[in-house]
């Protein structure tokens, strides 16, 4: 093979920091829209356990787990990128226009896929975490953040989801 048609190690390093900034520039993007649906089924269940749960634990951490990429992507000298965030707040707008099993209103299913939608997104971000636990050791600019934390925090957050998701359908489809 020439030396041509093999990447360097630098062009390998430039192509692997652009797919980083693209992999975090989207996990934002999905961050901005899974907060928007948090506070929608936040308005939806103020006075539930779904309501309370939101207000009292999960948005506070999300928006910290916001805070905490966006300082990840300020070391690494990333920075969201606005027409991503407000695509996916789009789409969490229009994802608000489809019926469930009922024209109008809030109904039960709703509030069922609500919860599975945060819960997903909560993996997502889980799994974000993870890779950039992977990356650490090799990256001195990710070493000031707990990772093992942030892992931690989204599988508490994501059993919460559950837990609600669970109770939410009780009954649901019987």
């Amino acid at each position: 093979m020439s030396a041509q048609a093999t990447p360097s190690a630098e062009s390998k390093k430039r192509s692997g920091d652009e797919y980083l900034r693209v992999y975090l520039t989207d996990h934002h993007a999905a961050d901005c829209g899974g907060n928007e649906l948090a506070r929608r089924a936040l308005s939806n269940n103020e006075e539930n356990e779904v309501g309370a749960a939101l207000r009292d634990h999960l948005l506070p951490a999300l928006e910290q787990d916001r805070e905490t990429l966006e300082k990840v992507m300020e070391r690494l000298g990333m920075s969201p990128q606005w027409w991503k965030d407000a695509a996916a707040w789009a789409a969490e707008r229009v994802g608000r226009l489809k019926p469930n099993a009922q024209l109008t209103g809030y109904s039960p299913l709703s509030r069922f896929i609500e919860l599975e939608g945060l819960g997903l997104g909560v993996l997502a971000k889980r799994a974000m975490w993870v890779t950039l636990k992977e990356l650490a050791p090799n990256d001195m600019r990710l070493g000031e953040f707990d990772f093992d934390e942030l892992i931690r925090r989204a599988d508490e957050q994501h059993g919460t989801l559950e837990d609600l998701r669970m109770g939410a359908g009780d009954g649901l489809f019987v």
